[in-house]
């Protein structure tokens, strides 16, 4: 029902010659999971299938109390190939307990303070000429630039690009971007 009356709202706003915003109810699937915007950050990535290395690496670095916490975290989250990227034995040296300290680093670097839309990434890019800044809770910043292609690219400090694949995952304290490519402080 609640379907039929958007579909029918938006009909009629464009048929009176305006502009139509429809927001999807539910959320979209990741890694083949629902994600569902009732359960926190860890509730739902745990689910995804293209997400067991990060949940392995923030179970690594003691995060997952914090991410399940009350927030509010906008997470960048990269996926399973994502990490496959990186050198060989990267990851499986990073989840190290005597790597804890660096890994936390990396993680952290995947998260800002407060709920960030891709709205609000494009609004903040528009009035900075075309770049959108965010500091990180690790303390660096992640700048984001609208891809030739459609969509959202970001770049950490070092130049390292990736791309933003699935958009505005709501979560109960927060929301997630999934991210192709692991960015490093």
């Amino acid at each position: 029902m609640k379907k039929l009356i958007t579909t029918t709202l938006a009909a009629a706003a464009l048929a009176a010659g305006g502009t139509a915003i429809v927001y999807a109810q539910t959320n979209p699937m990741v890694g083949g999971a629902a994600m569902y915007p009732t359960k926190n950050i860890v509730e739902n990535a745990v689910n995804s299938k293209d997400h067991t290395t990060l949940v392995a690496a923030v179970k690594a670095a003691g995060l997952v109390d914090t991410l399940s916490g009350p927030g509010p975290f906008t997470v960048f989250a990269p996926t399973n190939e994502a990490f496959a990227k990186l050198p060989a034995g990267t990851v499986a040296t990073l989840v190290k307990p005597e790597n804890k300290a660096t890994l936390t680093k990396i993680l952290t670097y995947h998260v800002i303070p407060g709920t960030i839309t891709a709205a609000q990434i494009a609004a903040k890019a528009k009035a900075h000429q075309g770049i959108a800044n965010y500091k990180t809770v690790e303390g660096d910043s992640l700048r984001f630039t609208k891809s030739p292609k459609g969509g959202w690219t970001i770049m950490d400090t070092h130049g390292h690009r990736g791309k933003i694949s699935i958009a505005n995952v709501r979560q109960s304290n927060g929301m997630i971007h999934v991210i192709d490519t692991v960015m490093m402080p």
